[in-house]
């Protein structure tokens, strides 16, 4: 196996590469520099500090320290998921139980089928994969919803008023952001090995591994975020539908009552 290593030099002279991107934001006009530089301040630190613990963790292999691991990732990415849902109420539980969900019920099958084992070196990466990919697709379903009942907001309030409830007055919304939910999953995974290298095959073919062993990883990943996104986007969206009617069945316009802030 081939030895990777990044000193701190490298690490120096590739920042360098941040400076293109200043650049064309600088020249364009875009207003980015400072989110620019913010992010890239808070990835160093937040991955540092990340590293460090990681190490710990994977020293201690203790089952309840692994899975307080996860609850953490899983907290943070319901947490990341509601703020994209400003304007809906309430978002941080069904996102938080939508995401431990698929992360749950995916990682359950990756490790009866022996794909992984019950070990932090494993567990924790794997959540995070999957966790950060429900998180994305949650996220673009809240946006969604907003801007579907938004536009249609006529359409649903006709059919509440000819007696339909409140899921038949809007379960094709429901459906249209699952699907866009999904869509950007199923869209990548269509151009693995054609157009891209995904990042655990290459990051597994960069450390030196066969790539057809690094494959047989990739595939992996294939199903378990097509899984994972698919569990969290349906969760999501089934509870998030409610927030968008009030007690007495009449529909809300969030999208609207955003805008008008």
């Amino acid at each position: 196996m081939n030895s990777v290593h990044v000193n701190n030099i490298s690490l120096v002279y590739a920042a360098g590469l941040v400076l293109i991107a200043l650049f064309i934001s600088y020249r364009q006009k875009l207003g980015l520099n400072r989110d620019m530089i913010i992010s890239v301040v808070r990835a160093i630190i937040q991955l540092t500090i990340v590293g460090y613990l990681l190490k710990y963790i994977f020293v201690l292999n203790n089952v309840l320290v692994t899975g307080a691991m996860v609850l953490i990732i899983i907290f943070n990415a319901a947490h990341n998921a509601a703020g994209r849902g400003s304007g809906i109420p309430k978002l941080f539980w069904p996102s938080f139980l939508a995401i431990l969900i698929s992360t749950g019920i995916t990682m359950g099958g990756l490790v009866w089928s022996g794909a992984i084992k019950f070990i932090p070196s494993q567990i924790v990466p794997i959540a995070g994969m999957i966790a950060s990919n429900s998180m994305v697709a949650i996220g673009l379903c809240y946006r969604q919803m907003k801007t579907k009942f938004h536009d249609m907001h006529q359409a649903v309030e006709e059919r509440l008023a000819l007696g339909a409830t409140a899921f038949q007055a809007c379960g094709d919304i429901v459906r249209a952001c699952i699907k866009t939910g999904m869509q950007p999953t199923i869209d990548s995974a269509k151009t693995y090995g054609i157009v891209s290298l995904p990042g655990m095959m290459s990051g597994l073919i960069f450390a030196g591994v066969d790539p057809v062993y690094a494959i047989k990883y990739q595939i992996m990943v294939v199903f378990m975020l097509l899984s994972a996104t698919s569990l969290g986007s349906v969760c999501s969206c089934y509870i998030a539908y409610h927030r968008f009617f009030s007690d007495d069945l009449q529909l809300i316009d969030r999208l609207a009552k955003e805008n008008q802030k």
